[in-house]
């Protein structure tokens, strides 16, 4: 696991309060999701999973 310290102006936090108990139940598990959500969104989750089931059957997410 890999941890990361990102930085959020107010109004940005405050979005993102809006997500808690619906992506999850503290600060950390929301952003995840978020973030998460953003890559599926935008392709990048299942091309991954392709690219990584073609490969030797890696899940996308595990250790290089």
């Amino acid at each position: 696991m890999k941890r990361v310290q990102v930085t959020f102006t107010a109004d940005q936090w405050r979005l993102i309060e809006r997500f808690k108990g619906v992506m999850g139940s503290d600060d950390a598990e929301v952003v995840r999701n978020i973030v998460l959500a953003w890559l599926a969104e935008k392709s990048v989750v299942t091309s991954e999973v392709k690219r990584g089931a073609g490969a030797g059957g890696q899940q996308w997410g595990g250790s290089p």
